[in-house]
């Protein structure tokens, strides 16, 4: 059985990984998150919560200790140092693998006009995530990191990927998408180790997302 840990588990994306997780009777789910009565128990079927911050680097110590896989669905303007904290904690417990949420634009792939209002759009935002995913590209971890297009809460499942170095494509993306992703890379651990994956919903290109 594979023991998964839930950093920000109260997230969309999150909970829409979740529900994947708990219905699969192969994952062990831990559930790790600032401020646990926000989550509804009644969902979240026997997983072990536990409150705390991943920057508290006990209590993350503790969580991340006798896990397979940890699935960072993390955010804040100190991002950067909760990467930080996340790496030292795998690392004092020799946990390897790991997914990060991250966001589009990082490395400036980001095309056009699309990429221009996605720039300026997102500003300190891309910065603060672009610094947090160099932190797990100077790591030994076995990282994924996913760049998801511009999010929107369609129910339906399709995407294509683009790796780090290839253009990135189309301007949105489901998060439930992201979910089943995130699901398929838990369930094969050995896919895409130590790539940054981009990914969007095929046939969404154009100078912003289709609601802006």
């Amino acid at each position: 059985m594979t023991t998964v840990l839930v950093l920000g588990a109260n997230g969309k994306i999150a909970k829409l990984a979740e529900d994947r997780f708990f219905a699969d009777g192969d994952l062990k789910v831990k559930l790790f998150l600032r401020n646990a009565s926000r989550l509804d128990s009644a969902n979240t079927k026997d997983a072990e919560i536990i409150e705390g911050d991943v920057t508290d680097e006990s209590t993350l110590a503790a969580a991340v200790k006798g896990v397979d896989v940890v699935y960072a669905n993390l955010a804040g303007g100190n991002i950067e140092d909760q990467a930080k904290a996340v790496v030292q904690a795998l690392d004092a417990q020799n946990v390897k693998r790991l997914i990060w949420i991250s966001t589009l634009g990082i490395y400036d792939e980001v095309p056009g006009k699309f990429g221009e209002w996605n720039n300026k759009t997102l500003g300190s935002y891309i910065t603060n995530y672009a610094a947090a995913a160099k932190v797990l590209e100077d790591s030994d971890l076995d990282y994924t990191i996913i760049r998801p297009a511009w999010l929107t809460n369609h129910d339906e499942v399709a995407y294509e990927t683009t790796q780090r170095d290839d253009t990135f494509k189309g301007t949105e993306v489901s998060r439930k998408s992201v979910a089943d992703f995130v699901y398929k890379l838990v369930k094969s651990p050995t896919q895409e180790v130590r790539h940054s994956v981009g990914l969007n919903k095929p046939n969404t290109d154009g100078d912003k997302p289709a609601w802006y």
